[in-house]
């Protein structure tokens, strides 16, 4: 095998994240006596939590103030009185729900059973732990390391070498960072001087300075590029 360790990204990598978050934010809006809610709050919803979680990267925001501060502004801006703290806490409940998987994502992790596998994620610990848990992946992965529980996020090195002490590793060169988000699993990868390779099933545009080791579309490229089967 070229690489032993492989590192996954979980939301958008392995978990179908946008599916989950549909299904939580209409199941919340729901609880709270709004059916048509996430249809016409969705979108502000998304382009306040993406600003959101982009301040979570550069350390400008904790995890425990966005799972809040998201509702809070999407209901000061659309004037709704509904209690932020409460919302949150039912949406969180049904996101821990959201099980969906990308499609490939179970056949990829069977096909790489000669490594050694775990999962890298900034996401909410809670929700994280039960959609892992509730999945056909639940028994996959060595490790789960999540940012609530390093003190760090991706790109920050403080989360590889948390990782790469919980799965007492040393030899970077037979690491894989695999995820979906260029500034912050990619980035990630290459700030603490591992292989990394960019899930893009979209094709969207790279960003200038940030360039992957490897780039895919469909997950079952991976197993190539893994080496898996071929003599060391």
């Amino acid at each position: 095998m070229k690489y032993d360790v492989i590192l996954f990204d979980a939301d958008d990598t392995l978990f179908d994240y946008g599916m989950a978050e549909s299904q939580a934010l209409l199941n919340a809006f729901v609880h709270f006596g709004m059916p048509t809610g996430a249809e016409d709050y969705a979108a502000s919803y998304k382009e306040i939590n993406s600003a959101l979680w982009k301040d979570l990267e550069q350390g400008r925001m904790t995890s425990a103030v966005l799972r809040v501060e998201r509702f809070n502004r999407l209901f000061a801006a659309h004037r709704l009185e509904l209690d932020p703290e409460a919302f949150s806490t039912a949406y969180l409940k049904f996101l821990g729900e959201g099980t969906y998987l990308i499609q490939g994502a179970v056949e990829l992790c069977g096909a790489l059973a000669e490594c050694r596998l775990a999962v890298i994620t900034n996401g909410i610990k809670d929700v994280q732990t039960a959609r892992i848990a509730g999945s056909p992946l639940s028994d996959t992965f060595e490790q789960i390391i999540i940012s609530e529980e390093t003190g760090f996020q991706k790109p920050e090195t403080g989360i590889f070498d948390y990782a790469f002490d919980k799965l007492s590793l040393t030899d970077k060169t037979k690491v894989l960072m695999v995820g979906d988000s260029l500034t912050s699993d990619i980035q990630g990868g290459i700030n603490y001087g591992i292989d990394t390779c960019w899930f893009n099933p979209l094709s969207k545009a790279g960003i200038p300075g940030i360039q992957p080791t490897y780039e895919i579309r469909d997950l079952a490229e991976l197993v190539e590029i893994a080496g898996v089967g071929k003599p060391r």
